[in-house]
């Protein structure tokens, strides 16, 4: 092999490296290409799936925003309507009573039987009262012969006694009410004060004494 044979050698292996660098190039440029393009392609479908959601929560929320709304709006109605009928019941209750009421007053024509008759209607509409009062667990305060209590009682005067120690409650003027444990008047009574007994002076001791003396000198 002449020099020259070995010189168009060496350079037709130096174009074919540099075909195959230009053509590996071009395909690592190609690769790349692709690569960003499909990093393209996912963050593109990750943002469309991302605005989905974003839509679906947006909706959610407005659709839940107008439920509680909604129900804001119901609940402040059934709280007007059980304030404004809450006593419903209990007039129904005393209907009955006042009812009792007019026919004793209309049953009056003056006489003594018309007054027993007012006088008996007065009691059952009384008994009426305190059976509805029962069922809506409002009770007497216990008071005459128990002790004075002033969570329970309110003294409105005092009376001598020689049957109770002091501060016993031994009238009763108005009666308290409870409302299941809770006073919601308290009764108004008379208290008790213990009678001192009165101690016999030294005069009036020493009178009879001197009148017996001179019954024997005589």
């Amino acid at each position: 092999m002449t020099e020259n044979d070995k010189l168009e050698k060496d350079a037709e292996t130096a174009e074919e490296l540099a075909e195959e660098k230009t053509t590996a190039s071009a395909a690592d440029t190609e690769g790349a290409e692709e690569s960003g393009e499909d990093a393209v392609r996912v963050l593109k479908e990750e943002l469309e799936a991302a605005s989905r959601e974003s839509e679906a929560s947006q909706e959610r929320f407005v659709r839940l925003y107008a439920e509680f709304d909604n129900y804001k709006k119901r609940s402040a109605r059934e709280l007007q309507d059980f304030r404004k009928f809450a006593n419903e019941s209990l007039i129904r209750e005393l209907l009955p009573v006042i009812d009792n009421l007019e026919r004793a007053i209309q049953s009056s024509d003056g006489s003594e039987a018309a007054a027993n008759c007012i006088v008996e209607g007065v009691d059952m509409t009384r008994k009426g009262i305190l059976e509805v009062f029962e069922k809506y667990h409002v009770t007497p305060v216990e008071s005459l012969g128990t002790p004075f209590d002033p969570s329970f009682h309110e003294a409105v005067g005092q009376e001598e006694s020689e049957e109770h120690p002091d501060n016993i409650v031994v009238r009763e003027f108005q009666k308290g009410y409870l409302l299941h444990d809770r006073l919601i008047r308290p009764a108004m009574v008379i208290v008790s004060k213990a009678r001192v007994p009165e101690q016999e002076t030294p005069e009036a001791t020493a009178a009879p004494e001197e009148e017996n003396d001179q019954e024997n000198n005589e």
